[in-house]
């Protein structure tokens, strides 16, 4: 054998193995159920869109996903957990994006950070926001109840879906946009703040149209209006802030998927490819636009430029409006 067919030999050799070790991951992963972690509780829009979500993921992996509820301190609580599991593939996190961001910039050390700790998988969606109240209090657009809570001189309660939460978030700006001031009531998700507000211990709040959306179709809460762009199909009689006359307080409220860091870039491609099919079938868009939520796929990269953003914007926000956390 000459020199050149050895050489030629050993790189083919050489070739193969190097390929069969990265590819290695690909092949291998998952041999066991994985754990998705979630930082709101069951119920809200978190919780609906995540497990939508999982049900299909785990049908195209060949693994079941269990999903962990771990609500707190405004998404934090969530946060830290996912960001100290082992980062081999069995554990992922479904951040409700934007009230995590918001937490960071809230809270002086948060005990996690989406950009430093976690590996961006795939954006899923955004879940629409907007203001319902207790159907007794004697309002049916937005120019009535700023009416009615000025009337009320501070004397009444509002709740949230948590110490820094995008609703806190939302709360507190509506409430310097309007002169006003009342008790905030701070819950652990939506699914601890509406019973209260249905029973009208609390007299508004912002709040998922996907958990709201079964309650205002009984008649439990009154919608007044789409803190959002554009109206919601699912209730196109109710405007937006804008419309009725509260102009740029549309928000993005973004969904992703994010593992540890240190995770197998194999794994990170094949999750991202796995959902993103699941997002661009069309049965599960018309689902999930039933339920006030919108599937929208963006992969890793545009995932972090998305998280840097996010991170970025409520930080000025939050630094401008000078909230605190109650």
């Amino acid at each position: 054998m000459t020199i050149f067919k050895s050489l030629l030999l050993i790189s083919c050799t050489l070739l193969s193995f190097l390929s069969s070790a990265f590819a290695a991951p690909e092949t291998d992963w998952p041999k066991k159920p994985i754990v998705a972690i979630l930082a709101f509780p069951a119920g809200g829009s978190t919780d609906i869109f995540a497990r939508s979500v999982t049900a299909p993921l785990a049908e195209a992996l060949g693994q079941s996903i269990v999903v962990e509820n771990k609500p707190g301190a405004g998404g934090m609580i969530g946060l830290q957990a996912a960001s100290k599991a082992v980062p081999d593939g069995y554990t992922i996190h479904i951040s409700a994006l934007t009230n995590q961001s918001i937490s960071s910039a809230l809270f002086k050390n948060p005990p996690a950070d989406l950009q430093k700790d976690f590996v961006p998988v795939a954006l899923i969606g955004t879940v629409p926001h907007l203001i319902v109240i207790n159907p007794s209090v004697p309002a049916k657009n937005l120019p009535e109840l700023i009416a009615y809570i000025k009337s009320k001189k501070g004397d009444f309660n509002y709740a949230s879906q948590g110490n820094g939460s995008l609703s806190h978030l939302e709360s507190t700006l509506f409430m310097q946009r309007i002169g006003a001031t009342g008790t905030h009531i701070p819950y652990k998700g939506s699914s601890f703040a509406l019973p209260d507000l249905i029973a009208g211990n609390t007299l508004m709040m912002f709040d998922s149209v996907t958990a709201s959306l079964p309650h205002i179709q009984s008649g439990k809460l009154r919608p007044i209006a789409i803190a959002a762009a554009e109206r919601s199909p699912l209730m196109p009689n109710v405007p937006t802030l804008g419309q009725d006359g509260m102009k740029k307080f549309d928000v993005e409220n973004f969904y992703a998927v994010y593992v540890p860091k240190g995770t197998s870039p194999a794994i990170v491609a094949k999750l991202e490819r796995e959902i993103r099919k699941i997002l661009t079938n069309p049965d599960f868009k018309a689902r999930m636009a039933a339920q006030g939520i919108h599937p929208e796929f963006a992969n890793s990269e545009k995932l972090a430029e998305i998280t840097a953003n996010e991170a970025n914007k409520w930080g000025k926000v939050v630094k401008s409006a000078n909230i605190k956390v109650d």
